[in-house]
């Protein structure tokens, strides 16, 4: 097997780090290497110097204070499938990867909390607290492999967003390893709490760049038992994106919202193989919307008042999930989309998020920005929470115009988002490929006060370095 000599420092402290881990748990072989070069970004490759897979918080403070000893850059890393380069080791240096961190360490019913370690996977936590009767509710595309720790680093969201919340809402404690190699607990154990900074909110979202987080206090909600599904097919992308904001204003809160393009369904149900949905010609758009609870009757009458209000915004026949298996069907779709586009061309995901009502403003935006600088874009996304993840195609695009000019697009769909009184992510997280970007958000008076912040947690900046601001 290949291997790579690792630069310096790291080269002299691979006996330290295997004293620390054991030997068969420090990785210098370019194929290991290579493994973790990567995220679901785009097409960016930086393998690291080495790939270290820690098993206790002690062994990640024992590896952090090397590092920031030597000033060995440390890049954090969950199940990678990141969508902004934030596990991505470009300045090379140490990778920690978190999978063998993965025990739910307690699941308390009495309090409906659940304590878990950060390499649990998202979707086997929620797997565990649901055969108590317990729902942990935000649910990423990508639950089925991403980390627990990492949807903390991102605050990431997902469909049921729109009526529970997105990861911060669950947080109530967190054991973080600074990066000078101190443990500390960010807060307590209870539901209210008023004491002091909330540091573990501003863990939360921080995107690895503070502290590397160990254990984690999560609040739980008893499990809905019932559930509806329906999709609605549109003739016009705006008028798809004008019904979001009207369900919302005629009262109703649906547990997911999600919109999707035309080309994204199409691309999905070949990616996948699967009809379920007929596409007629005129369809430009659909919307799927759930709504759960413990009442059919009352989820009935809800299914009832929403169709009212699409069929208000010229939607084609409504279908109604009519049993488990298709309902898995159609989220299905939902849930791989973003695997379609990637499978067809290389792209770029701008994950922009506005208030609800300025969706039609916004998607017209985007494709009129689109034809001025030759590019096609495909766009889904949690239409209920203003969150549009805009999928930029390369296609027929020159090497020249998506690495050059294309930017200029980019920026003035950013800067279209900040006029709409929105922002330019609403859960993909800044990292790597967003930060040049962060000028239209943040005046420079609130930047420095967040390279303060990392300052003061990461003195000797070695911590995820050079993500949300360069290095």
């Amino acid at each position: 097997m290949m291997t790579t000599t690792p630069t310096l420092p790291v080269l002299g402290q691979l006996e330290a780090f295997q004293s620390i881990v054991g030997a068969q748990y420090v990785y210098v072989d370019e194929e290991v290497l290579s493994q973790y070069a990567s995220d679901e970004t785009e097409d960016l490759h930086f393998p690291p110097d080495v790939v270290i897979k820690p098993r206790t918080a002690d062994e990640i403070s024992a590896i952090l204070k090397i590092c920031n000893q030597y000033k060995i850059p440390v890049t954090p890393r969950g199940g990678g499938t990141g969508l902004s380069g934030g596990a991505l080791p470009q300045m090379g240096g140490v990778l920690l990867a978190m999978e063998r961190m993965n025990s739910i360490l307690e699941i308390d019913e009495h309090n409906l909390q659940v304590i878990t370690e950060p390499g649990v996977i998202t979707e086997v936590l929620q797997d565990a607290v649901r055969e108590k009767g317990l729902f942990y509710p935000p649910d990423p595309s990508s639950r089925g492999t991403c980390l627990i720790g990492g949807n903390i680093a991102e605050n990431s969201g997902g469909p049921k967003a729109v009526k529970y919340g997105v990861v911060k809402d669950y947080v109530l404690n967190l054991e973080v390893v600074l990066p000078t190699g101190e443990i500390i607990w960010t807060g307590a154990n209870v539901l209210k709490n008023a004491t002091g900074y909330n540091l573990t909110q501003l863990v939360v979202g921080s995107e690895g760049t503070l502290g590397i987080v160990t254990k984690i206090v999560l609040k739980l909600l008893p499990h809905p038992k019932l559930d509806l599904l329906m999709l609605v097919p549109f003739k016009s992308a705006e008028n798809a994106c004008a019904a979001v904001s009207a369900i919302f204003r005629a009262g109703y809160l649906p547990s997911a919202l999600e919109f999707m393009e035309r080309d994204a369904l199409e691309w999905v149900m070949k990616f996948v193989d699967n009809s379920v949905v007929a596409i007629d010609e005129e369809t430009k758009a659909h919307l799927l919307i759930e709504v759960d609870g413990n009442d059919i009757e009352v989820l009935m009458k809800e299914m009832e008042g929403i169709s009212e209000v699409v069929m208000g915004f010229d939607c084609g026949e409504i279908l109604f999930a009519d049993d488990a298996q298709q309902k898995a069907e159609l989220w299905k779709l939902r849930r791989r989309v973003g695997e379609a586009v990637k499978s067809h061309s290389v792209y770029k995901e701008e994950d922009t998020v506005v208030p609800r009502a300025e969706l039609p403003t916004l998607l017209n935006g985007v494709k009129e920005i689109g034809k001025k600088y030759g590019f096609h874009s495909v766009c889904y996304g949690h239409a209920g929470d203003g969150n549009l993840h805009v999928n930029i195609i390369k296609g027929e695009l020159s090497d020249e115009q998506w690495n050059g000019s294309l930017k200029n697009g980019i920026r003035e769909i950013f800067e279209l988002v900040k006029t709409l009184g929105g922002t330019i992510s609403g859960e993909h997280g800044i990292g790597l490929v967003q930060k040049e970007y962060m000028d239209i958000i943040f005046d420079p008076v609130s930047m420095n006060l967040m390279r303060q912040i990392k300052a003061v947690f990461d003195p000797n900046n070695i911590l995820n370095r050079g993500k949300i601001f360069d290095a």
